[in-house]
């Protein structure tokens, strides 16, 4: 690698570093406060909310990365432009595709750094968050045990608490459950006790009543109790849940067979198209870095900017995502059809390929 190569390989990863770091901070910014809401709000720790916003990270690079990639090639074909460092390196004899040859390495860079995210990290942590998400949801102390407030731990259940003893017993109860159609029942008593029946969560309210209100003909049946048991875990704890395509390690991928296909509830189809997207995914950061820094060759010097240039180079990325999007619905539906998933590749370099003839063809008439 020549010392030209070298100069812009590490000004396109320095960039790329600051790109990174903003967009990173910008996005999980974004979601951790959604993910703040909905874990502080349901009950739980500020350590639960830190550690679910570090098992979301491995995907926010993911996402961050290619855009990055993308950040820094655009700026630095910007800034070499304006201070007429293009012009110097292309007075010295080197073509429009020689300029290309440390984009491609930075491309390559950040196709390993998104390839261990895709095969090792991203995975491990989407698994990790699913079952974290998981035991939370089923936390029925968690999504109960709070005094003073109306909750609502699910659709169609409301549970409001006056005060909760110091022995754990639950004061002044309110449970209504209108799951039913047409049919609604209150529970209100004087004391309840929240206890474990064979690994199940039941409800034991002491000295109240239930009200059972019938919508069609308004009827209300009222019904005194000493003592009531009420499975309130079978109403909160999740079932099983389907395991997604995208939480298997590749190496589970590689060696799965269609009765562990049946098991996990995928299909061959999810399963060839997330191996084939696991390689292609990382390529396209290649793409990206290609297409950003290819466009600013398109244009004339303007004293307006090289907008232009950057405008029809997201457009370009646009056009690719739909594409990628379209051969996805696909591929998910034809497991044969799974190399589609470097569509989106190849029709990045075709688009690359055209750019360079096109500003190959100007600069000969020139």
């Amino acid at each position: 690698m020549s010392r030209i190569d070298r100069y812009l390989l590490s000004q396109l990863l320095s960039v790329f570093a600051f790109f990174t770091l903003v967009l990173v901070a910008v996005y999980w910014v974004n979601r951790a406060a959604r993910l703040f809401d909905a874990v502080v709000g349901d009950g739980q720790s500020f350590w639960v909310f830190l550690e679910l916003s570090a098992l979301t990270l491995p995907n926010v690079f993911r996402v961050v990365l290619p855009l990055s990639a993308f950040a820094a090639a655009v700026y630095v074909a910007i800034r070499m432009t304006r201070d007429n460092e293009m012009v110097v390196l292309q007075g010295t004899g080197m073509s429009y595709a020689r300029l290309l040859r440390p984009v491609v390495v930075f491309g390559l860079i950040v196709a390993l750094m998104l390839g261990a995210l895709m095969h090792v990290l991203s995975p491990m942590s989407r698994a990790q968050l699913a079952e974290r998400q998981v035991a939370i949801a089923g936390n029925i102390s968690a999504r109960l045990l709070r005094a003073g407030e109306f909750l609502q731990p699910t659709d169609g259940i409301v549970v409001f608490i006056r005060d909760i003893a110091e022995d754990g017993t639950l004061n002044d109860v309110f449970l209504s459950d209108s799951r039913s159609s047409g049919r609604r029942v209150d529970y209100n008593a004087k004391q309840a006790l929240l206890v474990t029946n064979g690994g199940n969560a039941v409800l034991v309210m002491l000295d109240g009543v239930a009200l059972a209100h019938e919508t069609a003909d308004s009827r209300l049946t009222t019904l005194s109790f000493d003592e009531l048991t009420y499975d309130i875990g079978a109403l909160i704890a999740p079932g099983g849940r389907r395991v997604d395509v995208v939480e298997l390690p590749t190496a589970t991928l590689l060696a799965v067979d269609a009765p562990a296909r049946a098991a996990l509830g995928v299909t061959l189809a999810e399963v060839r198209f997330e191996l084939a997207s696991r390689v292609a995914q990382p390529l396209l950061a290649v793409i990206t870095a290609l297409v950003g820094f290819t466009a600013l060759f398109l244009g004339q010097f303007s004293r307006l900017g090289a907008w232009r240039q950057v405008l029809s180079a997201i457009l370009v990325l646009i056009v690719i995502q739909l594409l990628a999007n379209a051969t996805a619905g696909f591929a998910l539906r034809q497991a044969d059809l799974a190399p589609l998933a470097f569509a989106p590749v190849l029709a990045g370099l075709v688009v690359v390929g055209a750019m360079l003839w096109w500003v190959t063809r100007r600069k000969g008439r020139a």
